[in-house]
């Protein structure tokens, strides 16, 4: 095969991977509900076993055995549902786990999209660094479903910020960005998890400056943060609202800063509308459970009852 054909393959399968990674992200994002879903866990299986597939063809062996580690544990909430008829648990110690082996697998992702590429050294150190990161969501998914409970102590022993397992590259500098942008965002969904107060509005605020920081001459980037602070500050929408959009949206800031293409970075334009507007606004998703909640948290008694007559 030549160099033009195999580059047209590679395209393709970035591509599809960026789609899959999309699917994971909302999955585990939203993942106390998939996991009581059972077509929403077999969609995340299918978008981990699809990456393993492609990157198995392709030679990428990082990113097969990443992809493969994810794989193997929406198979647990595959079988708990199916074989078993149960649920798993899902708290957010859990979340943060999962999200830590997404954030390996789109790392290793967004290097092969690189124009240098991803070398077969750097993935296999990348994948072997990351090893304590899914041996602890294992065991933490082991001890959720009546398996040994597993110690802060052993959790502690596991980070892979241990000075033994801290990648020291070239690079450092840019995964140091992706690091901490990603701490805080998880620091993010966990208060809008939490029932809204001028106190973790603020403190939502006070998390979107900290972005900023990290990188305060990207103007882009900046532009986006104030945006999603303004939104954030109107006491009239809901957390079901501003969440989805500001997560996201502040994610994919994140992933065009690491593809050094930051001059992308722009709030769309429902969190404009979200930022701006003078009366709430209100973006419906197409799941009528989340679509209630939104509805609720925006009208009163009388508005809902008006809205309830009008949809009749």
């Amino acid at each position: 095969m030549d160099a033009a054909a195999q580059k047209k393959i590679l395209g393709y399968f970035i591509e599809e991977a960026k789609e899959h990674l999309e699917t994971l992200e909302e999955g585990i994002l939203d993942l106390a509900q998939v996991a009581k879903d059972t077509e929403m866990v077999n969609e995340l299986f299918r978008a981990a076993h699809s990456i393993k597939g492609g990157s198995a063809m392709l030679g990428y062996t990082g990113i097969q055995k990443t992809s493969h580690r994810l794989e193997d544990a929406f198979k647990i909430f595959k079988d708990e549902n199916e074989n078993k008829g149960q649920i798993v648990p899902v708290d957010q110690t859990l979340e943060t786990l999962f999200f830590e082996t997404y954030d390996v697998l789109k790392h290793l992702i967004d290097q092969l999209a690189t124009p240098e590429g991803l070398q077969p050294d750097d993935a296999d150190r990348i994948y072997q660094q990351s090893e304590p990161t899914f041996l602890k969501l294992q065991k933490y998914l082991d001890s959720l479903l009546g398996g040994p409970p597993v110690s802060e102590e052993e959790m502690a022993a596991l980070s892979p910020s241990s000075p033994s397992t801290k990648p020291a590259t070239k690079k450092q500098p840019q995964v140091s960005f992706v690091d901490q942008a990603t701490s805080l965002l998880k620091q993010m969904l966990a208060l809008f998890k939490q029932k809204p107060s001028p106190e973790n509005r603020q403190q939502l605020g006070n998390l979107c400056t900290d972005l900023a920081k990290l990188e305060p001459k990207q103007e882009h980037w900046q532009t986006l943060l104030k945006t999603s602070q303004k939104a954030i500050a109107n006491p009239k929408y809901p957390y079901q609202l501003l969440a989805p959009v500001i997560i996201k949206e502040l994610k994919q800031g994140i992933d065009l800063i690491v593809l050094k293409k930051s001059d992308q970075i722009a709030p769309s334009s429902g969190l404009e509308t979200l930022a701006t507007a003078s009366l709430p606004q209100i973006l419906i998703t197409v799941d009528p459970e989340a679509a209630a909640t939104a509805l609720k948290g925006a009208f009163n008694k009388n508005q809902l009852s008006t809205l309830v007559q009008l949809l009749r």
